[in-house]
């Protein structure tokens, strides 16, 4: 992917150069990581009955191999000293980081995180969207096909599950040590996901409604925003 050619909007742009590797790196990781969740769930649907305590060794290693992404993509965030405007992806991935950290080495809510990574399929449009804004693609049919799919892979492959996961673990899971910390994960991460729908609702369905250029960059953008 990163040997791909890159657009003239990207080559003209050093910060933009970065970000358009960061995400095929990004893109990346969702294609795998989304059809890995799926083809774990789809291989042995009985890990959905026991969410606490159920094990298989394909999710174990897929929750070992997104850890590695989110420590990888924060390190190169904070390398090329993007902090200040992805300092949300750094918030993000350091609730992963140390979620996933806690599963890895007790062995219990594995089932959880990959229910989670499930969302990972909807990040592929997501990306895509995010790719095709960059290069400032002159097909706009494609951008508009594309706008409409990344919606409906929202609300099942991000917002279902998401919603699920919540109603479960405030049903069932005993709120103390690692379900307190996990639960409490959860529901920051939920008010993240809505925060990012209603950006992307916005930009994408509502362009009036769009907010004012606080918070951008040195390049004039912001990175969630864009």
């Amino acid at each position: 992917a990163l040997a791909l050619p890159r657009p003239a909007a990207v080559r003209s742009r050093p910060s933009r150069a970065w970000r358009w590797r960061n995400l095929l790196v990004s893109f990346a990781h969702s294609v795998l990581a989304g059809l890995w969740a799926l083809f774990s769930l789809w291989h042995s649907p009985e890990l959905l009955s026991d969410i606490q305590d159920g094990y298989s060794v394909s999710g174990h290693l897929l929750v070992c191999f997104s850890s590695g992404y989110f420590i990888h993509d924060s390190l190169d965030i904070i390398f090329n000293h993007q902090s200040r405007s992805s300092w949300e992806y750094l918030v993000h991935h350091a609730m992963a980081i140390s979620a996933f950290v806690s599963l890895i080495i007790t062995g219990r809510f594995l089932v959880a995180a990959v229910l989670l990574l499930v969302v990972e399929v909807s990040n592929i449009f997501l990306t895509i969207r995010m790719l095709l804004k960059m290069s400032n693609v002159p097909s706009p049919a494609l951008y508009e096909a594309n706008k409409y799919i990344n919606l409906v892979m929202y609300f099942a492959f991000r917002l279902a599950p998401q919603a699920y996961l919540t109603w479960y673990f405030l049903r069932y899971v005993e709120v103390q040590g690692q379900g307190a910390f996990l639960t409490a994960n959860l529901l920051l991460l939920d008010a993240m996901i809505l925060m990012y729908f209603s950006r992307l609702l916005r930009s994408d369905f509502f362009p009036s409604l769009r907010k004012g250029s606080a918070g951008r960059d040195v390049d004039g953008e912001k990175f969630l925003i864009d």
